[in-house]
């Protein structure tokens, strides 16, 4: 077995290194695809405690853990003005105490019911979640219960997470892709709560544990919380620990945090520079706006986005990496949070191809936007956004998350199959419908991070404006 093992890495590594010297040619007689299975969405009972707090359960008896995910309604979005990302802080301290257990003894008795506890925070709310055996539930269900209901943040906790936090900030604020997401936000969104991405030091430096436990206070109520659990369990005995644990938990009177509006979707059509004296690459990023979870065209452009840049075999990466060499892993992504949805294309090339990089770019977004796709195109991103689905929701913490995700965008836990459904069903005119929508290379914003000259001198002669980030 070993050696077969050994064997099987070797071909591995070599169709590796060969495929990154030159193009892989496949066999012309290879077998047709099978036939495609439906993907079986997961069972979900759904409840609600007289509190308000919103249980979904999936029981999946065998594998021996039980995995809880808590979505907590406001993250960054929800953050004071003069305390942008505070939210992060609060999910790195949030299990640095209670009233009746120290930060210690939190990671002792989790660990003693096998798993550990992640707590981060997103624009719409903050997610904290543990995998425990099963065989100790209880007692991962009672740890997690405590944290949401009476977090302390000790002084000295905090103070040693703002240093943390304030070190790790620092290093990603030289990193070129942090700050273009940050450059983007901002064009995408201007003064709407989306346009944080994260803490500044500023903010950092101000935040108190007065503000945590304030922050706390107002979000962390059970009206405005789901808790998703999966697992071997059996859904009676479950509702009856959620009850006995949960059920004294009481919201505050005043009303809850408001969910963010929907922003504006106007842009300008312009390269905004984001200066870094010496740098040898740009950084390019491209944000348009896109649809939402729950919109009827969502699930066609996620498949127009696989054919365009969203995987390996994406004409983006087949045309400015395998073909020309431009960029390594060049990438798009179509985003969604509870009120907006945005497509994003990142690339990072050498300061002398930054030109061309960016005239393929804008080639393949309207290529997309303005031509069909072939029969294999669609049928391969069909199946590679149903077969990646299928994957993630093997992992019970994946689907727990997923499920939250859901909740937080005020979706029915059906979705998960609604959405494998209706990709699997995707046609050519959809895909064309969604790119002709989304796509256009004209309705973007591009952040470029890097020397502002290298940069003006390049792109002067695509005639996009050049302007400089306010």
């Amino acid at each position: 077995m070993r050696k077969t093992m050994r064997i099987a890495i070797a071909i591995l590594f070599f169709v590796s290194f060969s495929y990154g010297q030159k193009e892989v040619q496949m066999p012309k007689d290879l077998p047709p695809y099978g036939a495609e299975k439906p993907l079986r969405p997961p069972s979900v009972h759904s409840a609600k405690l007289d509190n308000g707090l919103t249980v979904w359960l999936v029981s999946e008896p065998g594998f021996p853990k039980v995995a809880f995910t808590v979505a907590v309604q406001g993250g960054f979005a929800s953050d004071p003005a003069d305390r942008p990302g505070i939210s992060e802080l609060l999910s790195k301290t949030v299990d640095q105490g209670t009233k009746a257990r120290t930060a210690k003894q939190i990671a002792q008795e989790l660990q003693a019911a096998g798993g550990d506890l992640s707590a981060s925070s997103k624009k719409d709310f903050i997610e904290v979640s543990t995998a425990v055996l099963a065989s100790k539930m209880d007692a991962g269900i009672a740890v997690l219960s405590d944290i949401l209901q009476n977090a302390t943040f000790p002084d000295a906790e905090v103070t040693l997470a703002k240093r943390n936090l304030s070190d790790s900030l620092r290093q990603s604020e030289s990193e070129p892709s942090f700050l273009a997401r940050r450059a983007m936000a901002k064009i995408l969104f201007g003064d709407h709560p989306y346009h944080v991405t994260a803490p500044t030091q500023e903010s950092v430096a101000a935040a108190t544990s007065v503000d945590l436990r304030r922050i706390f206070a107002q979000r962390f109520r059970p009206d405005q919380v789901i808790l998703v659990a999966v697992g071997d369990f059996d859904d009676a005995r479950m509702m009856e620990m959620v009850k006995a644990k949960f059920g004294a938990w009481k919201a505050p009177g005043e009303p809850p945090i408001p969910v963010p509006a929907r922003p504006s979707n106007k842009l300008d059509h312009a390269v905004f520079v984001v200066t870094r004296p010496g740098s040898v690459q740009t950084t390019l990023e491209l944000g348009s706006f896109g649809p939402l979870r729950g919109d009827p065209d969502y699930e066609s452009a996620e498949v127009a986005n696989a054919i365009y840049g969203g995987t390996f075999s994406s004409r983006l990466v087949s045309n400015i990496r395998e073909d020309k060499g431009y960029t390594y892993s060049p990438s798009s992504n179509l985003n969604t949070y509870r009120t907006a949805g945005v497509l994003v294309t990142h690339a990072d090339v050498r300061n002398e191809v930054t030109a061309p990089t960016m005239n393929e770019i804008n080639y393949e977004l309207n290529r997309l936007a303005t031509t069909a796709p072939t029969d294999e195109e669609l049928s391969k991103a069909k199946r590679y956004l149903v077969g990646n689905e299928a994957i993630q929701l093997q992992a019970r913490t994946a689907l727990s998350g997923q499920l939250a995700g859901l909740w937080v965008d005020g979706l029915p836990p059906e979705q998960i199959g609604i959405y494998g459904q209706k990709v699997a069903n995707t046609t050519a005119p959809e895909v064309e419908a969604a790119a002709k929508k989304y796509f256009p290379a004209f309705q973007t914003a591009i952040v470029a991070v890097g020397e502002e000259k290298v940069i003006r001198d390049a792109l002067a002669p695509l005639g996009i404006p050049v302007k400089a980030l306010q």
